[in-house]
């Protein structure tokens, strides 16, 4: 991130429950990355963008609605939080065993890539974050 005495603007931007949002958030927090001099780990942020994105429009954005993308910068030279918010019921839940079949895997490229994850709650909905505290990846 770069070293100025103000550190960059939280950014967001809203998508609808279309095929092509996936893509525009993902081009949206390349841009933002750029934009702050986020180079390390940027290309598992994008990941982990896109894997949220993925699961709020299959499994939290109801038909008529649509989810926020937030990226925050953090406190840490380089720390970036990814916030989804949708609307949605359920809790999101990384799979515990090795079941065959598609799905499923997101949430657990999430838990590898990022450093921490988690849920909060949303009236209504809920929001899927995650966060990159070590721009190199030494904590993990």
């Amino acid at each position: 991130m770069n070293t100025e005495t103000q550190p960059p603007s939280p950014r967001e931007r809203f998508y609808r429950r279309e095929r092509q949002s996936v893509p525009a958030a993902r081009a949206f927090t390349r841009d933002t990355l750029a934009d702050w001099g986020v180079r390390e780990r940027s290309y598992d942020i994008v990941l982990c963008v896109s894997e949220l994105t993925t699961n709020a429009l299959v499994h939290g954005v109801p038909p008529g609605r649509g989810f926020l993308l937030r990226l925050l910068p953090l406190p840490y030279d380089g720390g970036v939080r990814v916030e989804v918010h949708d609307s949605g019921g359920g809790v999101p839940a990384v799979p515990q065993t090795d079941a065959p079949g598609e799905g499923g895997r997101g949430l657990l490229l999430v838990s590898e890539l990022a450093d921490k994850w988690g849920v909060g709650e949303r009236d209504p909905g809920k929001i899927v974050w995650c966060d990159f505290v070590d721009p190199a990846g030494a904590a993990r």
